[in-house]
């Protein structure tokens, strides 16, 4: 390498590293830290055969229902009576019993939160033994390949989309923050950011240090503030509604929808790491699924957009519709890394483009414009 280079990679990676908080400890710059999405997926608890929580196996997907319903046995059929019959179940599902049988998670072990305080016969307890886990999208979507760790496309795939796509990239920024080891009062505010991430040089790890902006123009509905404390270097906030972009193949834009959601983080000057859980909205869930992966990519995955919307609404557990007392929300958990970055906040960003409440208006314009900004 020559030395003009060599001295600019020097000068690069001490930067990076003098920007970041000297240890966990003491305050960061501002009082702020960021940090971006680099990894996540739909928390689903599996052991190494899948015995234990799918003992009748897994479930079919678009293909093999297609060809147990439609048999090559000579009958004569039209395609409006069987490709357009099923993609238009597909775009247009209802909660009538499902034609084909369909494989429920089953077991009391699940990972994700005591979203509603209680303890049910339906809950399930964490691996570390926390009783009164809400995860009924554990049980809906456990035995369909594509949300599996193992070979699921979608499990894979979800993350390589996040990473790839700048629609997708979401940012949270901790504010109020005097200790990342124990700290009674912060607030967790998500944003969508508008760069890539930064990598190291073989484009798989993700580096602390790298920059983010908060995009102001598209990105107003991504922001939530969510108020909290930090305690033994765990983050842990209050719920709130909480939206984020998420895109798939070709680009296709959609969002996922939760109610309540929170957060639970272990937090590091350069990570973050932990779950977010709270009750994803039914519709949202599906349509976000269709939008962004067709009939032949769920395919791969075995994920029937049919059968699972049915199991969706059987399963779900809370905000009743107004109307018909039908539940609209299920109960979930995500699993999450985050890597640490430097916010950019455009000017009067919070006080006029984010709306923030009329109390925090003329703080926020006086207060640090990033965690690490400068």
């Amino acid at each position: 390498m020559a030395p003009s280079r060599l001295f600019l990679y020097a000068s690069l990676s001490a930067a990076v590293l003098l920007a970041s908080p000297v240890s966990a400890d003491e305050a960061p710059e501002g009082r702020r830290i960021a940090y971006a999405l680099t990894d996540y997926a739909w928390e689903v608890y599996q052991t190494p055969d899948g015995k234990a929580e799918c003992p009748n196996g897994f479930n079919d997907g678009p293909r093999e229902q297609f060809a147990a319903l439609f048999p090559e046995n000579g009958a004569k059929r039209t395609l409006v009576e069987t490709q357009l019959l099923r993609e238009n179940q597909t775009w247009r599902p209802d909660t009538s019993p499902d034609v084909l049988p369909f494989r429920e998670a089953i077991g009391t072990v699940a990972y994700g939160m005591n979203l509603d305080g209680k303890t049910d016969a339906d809950d399930f307890t964490n691996p570390d033994g926390e009783r009164g886990v809400d995860n009924q999208l554990h049980r809906a979507i456990g035995c369909i390949g594509n949300f599996r760790g193992t070979a699921g496309t979608l499990y894979q795939f979800t993350s390589k989309y996040l990473q790839q796509f700048v629609y997708d990239r979401v940012v949270i920024e901790i504010s109020e923050v005097d200790s990342l080891i124990n700290d009674d009062n912060v607030v967790l505010t998500s944003y969508r950011g508008s760069e890539d991430l930064m990598t190291d040089a073989t484009g798989n790890g993700f580096l602390a240090g790298g920059s983010q902006t908060v995009d102001t123009r598209w990105g107003k509905s991504f922001v939530h503030r969510f108020p909290g404390k930090i305690v033994d270097g765990v983050l842990i906030t209050e719920p709130a509604d909480f939206t984020w972009p998420s895109t798939a193949g070709f680009e296709d834009t959609s969002i996922h929808e939760m109610r309540a959601a929170r957060f639970r983080l272990s937090l590091t000057p350069e990570r973050a790491q932990g779950m977010w859980a709270g009750y994803v909205d039914v519709e949202a869930f599906h349509v976000m699924h269709n939008k962004g992966r067709s009939t032949h990519l769920l395919s791969y995955g075995q994920q029937s957009s049919i059968s699972l919307y049915k199991a969706l609404r059987r399963l779900a557990d809370a905000y009743p519709d107004a109307k018909t007392g039908e539940n609209t929300a299920i109960s979930s958990a995500i699993i999450a890394k985050f890597v640490q970055v430097h916010l950019r906040h455009p000017a009067q960003e919070i006080s006029k483009d984010l709306g923030a409440p009329q109390g925090e208006k003329k703080a926020a314009s006086a207060a640090p414009r990033s965690s690490a900004s400068r």
